[in-house]
């Protein structure tokens, strides 16, 4: 069942028929450096996941599928994270299937979680946290009116060495 939408995407409660392409974007090494991931997930965790843990109050985070508001395809997954209703505030994350990048579904998958959460959740600010080799991420925030509040130097160990986090927020102005 669709959550909310736009004319390009839309947002839906991950299900779990939709443990396969979460297990293969998990799992999925090229992006392990940008979502911080070490070692490989299971099936079962997924499932597991999916049917108990997605739940924004008790575990701080809801994962959110993202589709083609015309096709229905399934195009990534929007999260959110150390969710804070104390202080009003939680950090996102996006991923797109690689085969579905520079096409816009980031950007208004992210428009439509930052208004959820300021005018459903009433949160203050959202926060999102980059490496500094990802400078299409750094610049689809920046697009948005992310705005850099810092650098975690040397924060991401490589075997070629550190790289640097950009942290980005973005403040409701409402």
């Amino acid at each position: 069942m669709m959550f909310t939408k736009n004319d390009k995407v839309s947002l839906r409660m991950a299900e779990p028929n939709d443990a396969e392409n979460i297990y293969r974007w998990e799992n999925d090494m090229q992006v392990w450096r940008d979502s911080e991931t070490r070692v490989p997930f299971s099936m079962r965790q997924i499932e597991q996941f999916l049917l108990d843990n997605n739940d924004l109050v008790s575990e701080r985070q809801l994962r959110l599928i993202v589709e083609d508001a015309k096709n229905r395809a399934t195009v990534g997954c929007i999260d959110i994270y150390d969710y804070d209703e104390f202080n009003l505030r939680a950090g996102i994350g996006v991923m797109i299937d690689e085969k579905y990048r520079g096409q816009g579904y980031a950007k208004n998958a992210i428009k439509l979680l930052s208004d959820y959460c300021f005018n459903t959740l009433l949160l203050n600010q959202i926060y999102v946290l980059v490496l500094a080799t990802n400078v299409e991420s750094m610049l689809l925030f920046e697009s948005l009116g992310f705005e850099r509040c810092g650098v975690r130097k040397q924060w991401y160990k490589t075997a070629d060495g550190y790289i640097d986090q950009v942290e980005y927020q973005y403040i409701n102005k409402k």
